[in-house]
């Protein structure tokens, strides 16, 4: 018997087999986009979400037993008709393509129970209750799939896998969301809040220049270093809030600049993020609050700054270990060398690096980094797990 043969088909074998798992899902997320967008469907679709009050509980049985027959059990029946299809099309591999058919005929099946009325406890996704968790970010827990039904139904589309929301982009809604941004005045803040304006975002300028301009319909919000908790009652208000304000003292090394450095880029960036995190305290929160935070490419890399490097890097690794017992989400920006007021070298332009920082938070990614350099996404996440983990294993959990 050739051993290497046999290895490389069952290699061949266990690949298809989960690609069809894979494939079931996508077929399930891809049927639920269309309840949304094709007519014929969406009369159906929609008995699902009214079916649901806020908490997750039944608004009544008969409307629960209804959606399952016209929405669960068609849903169900598409998923496993194509993974039939795939199996008898990809002869001789069919056999490990069967498997996703038989893992949606674990769907099927409950379906059917729920709609007699045989089986009334809602899958994992839907289970009632306060949300306990943040929104996961590549499985699909009752938190992310909460927000399909009560932020934005039409974003989070995933029941399981987000792989179909990464791809377009609907792992986040920005629409109809309150969103701060500091340094607002800056060459970035300015074109983040061009940029969420435009996905419908309701944004708020926050910034310590008096004389800023904004679009009409922005809030500007005027604040003091040393006196964040005068904005704490607007941040509660706020669905998210960007923290991007900061200083570069160059070359500069005196206490003064220290001092300045270390106060505007690390101490009040914390100030306000604790501000922010503190206002988490309803259920609906912990989906829909988030914290955005400018670290910059200076955790991994020389800024030729050293004040600035130095304070956005202790930044950085506080926000790590603030992450692992955060109430919500926090994303990091990291962010490479763009054109501003901070470094007129920079090789990228702000309003680039804005659409950048949305599209990937949109597809949900945790560390959005944003640089021409190739050598910092390995850096990055290679300094983020070992540091992370080093966190969790010398320090108490909260």
């Amino acid at each position: 018997m050739d051993f290497n043969l046999l290895s490389s088909e069952l290699f061949v074998q266990g690949a298809l087999g989960l690609g069809s798992v894979i494939g079931a899902e996508v077929v399930r997320d891809v049927y639920h986009l269309a309840g949304h967008y094709w007519q014929p469907l969406q009369e159906f679709h929609n008995l699902h979400h009214k079916a649901y009050r806020r908490d997750l509980t039944m608004t009544s049985r008969e409307a629960y037993q209804k959606a399952q027959w016209y929405n669960d059990i068609p849903e169900s029946l598409a998923m496993v008709t194509i993974m039939a299809v795939a199996a008898g099309l990809l002869q001789p591999y069919g056999v490990s393509v069967w498997l996703g058919c038989l893992y949606s005929v674990g769907f099927l099946i409950p379906a059917v129970a729920r709609s007699q009325g045989l089986l009334l406890q809602t899958d994992l996704t839907h289970k009632p209750g306060d949300l306990i968790e943040i929104p996961s970010e590549w499985s699909v827990n009752r938190t992310y799939h909460w927000r399909h039904h009560f932020d934005q139904g039409n974003a989070y589309f995933c029941s399981t896998i987000p792989l179909v929301d990464k791809i377009l982009g609907t792992s986040l809604s920005l629409k109809g969301k309150v969103v701060g941004v500091t340094g607002a005045s800056g060459a970035l803040g300015q074109a983040l809040i061009e940029e969420l304006s435009l996905q419908g975002a309701k944004v708020v300028a926050i910034s310590t220049n008096q004389n800023i301009q904004v679009e009409p319909g922005v809030e500007v919000l005027a604040w003091q270093l040393g006196v964040e908790t005068d904005l704490k009652a607007r941040l509660a208000s706020m669905d998210i809030l960007i923290l991007n304000h900061g200083v570069n003292v160059y070359g500069d090394r005196t206490p003064a600049a220290i001092q300045k450095s270390y106060e505007v880029n690390t101490f009040s960036t914390l100030k306000l993020a604790e501000l922010f995190l503190e206002t988490v305290k309803k259920s609906s929160h912990k989906a829909i609050k988030e914290l955005w935070v400018n670290t910059s490419e200076a955790e991994v890399n020389p800024a030729f700054s050293p004040l600035y490097e130095l304070s956005k890097r202790t930044l950085g690794d506080l926000i790590t270990l603030r992450r692992l017992d955060a109430p919500c989400i926090i994303r990091k920006l990291v962010l490479g060398p763009f054109k501003s007021q901070l470094n007129p070298f920079g090789v990228m332009t702000a309003r680039w690096v804005a659409w950048a920082i949305v599209a990937l938070a949109k597809r949900d990614f945790r560390d959005v980094i944003v640089t021409i350099n190739p050598l910092t996404y390995i850096a990055f996440l290679l300094k983020e797990f070992s540091q992370s983990l080093y966190f969790r294993l010398c320090t108490k959990k909260i």
